[in-house]
């Protein structure tokens, strides 16, 4: 059991986690800020967490280095640092909205999905000239027939694919490595 203990003791563990939960109940007070000023919280207006999670990312990169690297980063552990904080950030976040939707006010749920079928009628010839008719048809079964569930799902895939260049980014501003091992005489 020790073992265990130790292993999820390292600091890049801890600060990571740490980051990704204030990140993630962050992103969910900006959602509930959304929510409250009448705003449906799951449209396209919600992708503006994202800059959370890059300001967030980049604090804890930079926290890291100051705190417990010394002044020393690396860019393995920039990069552990950032996708560890986005991935947990994105299931917290996309829990907390999950549960909001499911026992809070399923109606926001439900906002959203009617408003995802209105963008979808309103494009429907242009949509049916890219895509064929029975494609279209597929696509508006499913939509009609979601879930609260895909939103963990949708939370998790989207910020992993938005957080790549991102988190990169990040890691290559903040790596400070020490290159005295290779002027040694």
């Amino acid at each position: 059991m020790q073992s265990i203990i130790d292993y999820f003791n390292k600091p890049l563990l801890k600060v990571s986690l740490a980051f990704g939960a204030i990140t993630g109940l962050l992103a969910f007070i900006f959602f509930l800020g959304l929510y409250f000023l009448g705003v449906i919280p799951l449209g396209n207006h919600k992708v503006l967490d994202f800059g959370i999670h890059i300001i967030l990312i980049a604090v804890c990169c930079w926290y890291y280095r100051k705190y417990v690297g010394n002044g020393f980063l690396h860019l393995w552990e920039a990069l552990t640092l950032g996708y560890v904080v986005n991935c947990v950030a994105a299931l917290i976040n996309g829990w907390l909205i999950y549960l909001f939707i499911t026992f809070v006010d399923p109606a926001t749920f439900t906002s959203y999905v009617d408003e995802m079928i209105q963008l979808l009628d309103s494009g429907k010839a242009q949509l049916i000239k890219d895509i064929t008719e029975p494609e279209f048809t597929k696509m508006y079964k499913e939509i009609q027939s979601m879930q609260p569930s895909v939103v963990i799902k949708d939370e998790v895939s989207k910020k992993m694919m938005m957080g790549i260049i991102p988190i990169l980014v990040i890691s290559l501003i903040f790596r400070k490595q020490d290159y005295g091992v290779f002027h040694q005489k």
